[in-house]
C-alpha cells in the first residue's frame, strides 16, 4: 500500500531559504512547494489560489522585521492557512520577539529561530501534521545560518 506523499508550503522572503528549506524537506520525504512572502503581501500571488492548488498539509511561514507589523499580517491571513486543518510552524530571525506575540495566541503554532537548524524544522513539520502523521527518514544534520 502507497502512503499519500505529504505536501509542504514554505512561505519565506528570501527565495535562497525557500530552496534550502524545500529540499531538506524533500529529502525527509515530503512534497514542498515554495511561495514569497512578499509576493503574497503585495497581491503578485493569491494565497487562497496557491493553497488550493499546492494543497498543503502543513505551512512553514516566516516572519521577518517587523515583527509586529508581520504577525498582524500572518494573523489576517491565518484563516486561510489553517483552512482544512493546515499545520503552521513559523520562522523568524528573533525568536524571543516572535514568542512574545505569539505568547498570547490561541492556536498551536511553533516558533523556529535563526539560524534554522534543519532538523528542529522537520521535527516541528512533523509535529504540525494534523492527526500527527508522521513521515520517517534519515537525520541528516545539516543547518542553515
Amino acid at each position: 500500500m502507497r502512503v499519500p506523499i505529504v505536501t509542504v508550503a514554505v512561505c519565506n522572503g528570501s527565495e535562497d531559504t525557500i530552496e534550502m528549506l524545500s529540499a531538506a524537506l524533500t529529502l525527509r520525504g515530503y512534497r514542498a512547494v515554495g511561495a514569497v512572502v512578499t509576493a503574497i503581501k503585495r497581491g503578485r500571488l493569491n494565497l487562497e489560489e496557491f493553497l488550493a492548488r499546492e494543497n498543503p498539509q502543513v505551512v512553514v511561514w516566516d516572519i521577518s522585521l517587523p515583527y509586529e507589523e508581520n504577525w498582524l499580517g500572518f494573523q489576517s491571513l491565518r484563516a486561510q492557512l489553517v483552512r482544512g486543518q493546515r499545520g503552521v510552524v513559523l520562522t523568524t530571525t528573533h525568536k524571543a520577539n516572535l514568542d512574545r506575540l505569539v505568547a498570547t495566541d490561541t492556536g498551536a503554532i511553533e516558533v523556529v529561530g535563526k539560524p534554522y537548524d534543519i532538523n528542529l524544522i522537520c521535527d516541528a513539520v512533523q509535529r504540525a501534521l494534523p492527526g500527527g502523521s508522521a513521515v520517517t527518514s534519515e537525520r541528516t544534520g545539516v543547518s542553515i545560518d
